[in-house]
């Protein structure tokens, strides 16, 4: 890998609720999704997957890449998103929570974050089919830093086989809710059989990233193109480090 390779982190895509919403920022309009998705392909920019991703990961291709990522497994991925990715020839990897299949972001209700619905396994074969992917996300989205070993890792390997039992696909990729892990957790995560493991820190992966610690580009709902620009060609998310 000899440039930086930007993996966009996103968790809905659909109209924004009203001001002063909690993490109203986590939503990203529909028509900002479809600019941002055009901006890069005029940029030249392949948008991949994670499962796509790897062969830069691994450094056997260098060509200018971006990958598109979407936590917690939401609809309206599937009903916006998809799409869009579609329209513009890229993949994507959701990454979903295994015991909240058809459920709905029970782990936001605290905060007053608004109730919206995740894909079924009907709903997620139908964005398999549409050739994108799906990633593990733990089996019911809880603080891994809060949780004994025995409790973490049957929330890490247990979603992958999970998943892997409703879907009939292999899933190579893990995403730490909240962001939150340790050294330990990384260990479980590759033990388990993942090929990588996105967090929430914030910058553009280096060749030098660990694999299953891999930074993210924030692109939220006040992201103008202006900043997404700046995201993806420069320095910009990097300070974050």
């Amino acid at each position: 890998m000899k440039r930086p390779i930007s993996i966009l982190m996103y968790h809905q895509v659909d109209m924004p609720p009203p001001s002063g919403t909690p993490m109203r920022g986590m939503v990203v309009a529909p028509r900002s999704f479809a600019r941002q998705m055009a901006m890069l392909k005029m940029l030249g920019f392949k948008g991949v997957s994670m499962r796509d991703l790897e062969p830069w990961l691994k450094g056997e291709r260098d060509d200018p890449v971006v990958a598109i990522t979407f936590d917690d497994g939401y609809l309206n991925n599937l009903q916006h998103a998809l799409p869009i990715l579609k329209r513009n020839g890229f993949t994507a990897t959701c990454y979903a929570v295994s015991n909240a299949l058809g459920g709905w972001n029970q782990w936001d209700a605290e905060k007053g974050i608004p109730r919206k619905a995740l894909m079924d396994r009907a709903q997620l074969r139908e964005w398999l089919a549409a050739g994108m992917d799906v990633g593990a996300h733990s089996r019911n989205h809880l603080d891994l830093l809060l949780q004994d070993d025995k409790t973490a890792l049957d929330e890490i390997a247990g979603c992958k086989s999970e998943l892997e039992s409703a879907l009939n696909v292999e899933v190579r990729h893990f995403c730490y809710p909240y962001g939150h892990f340790n050294e330990t957790h990384r260990t479980m995560v590759e033990q388990a059989g993942y090929a990588s493991a996105t967090t929430v820190q914030r910058a553009r992966v280096l060749a030098s990233d660990n694999v299953y610690a891999l930074p993210r580009v924030l692109v939220a709902q006040a992201t103008n193109w202006a900043q997404f620009l700046a995201k993806i060609t420069t320095g910009y998310e990097d300070r974050h480090r």
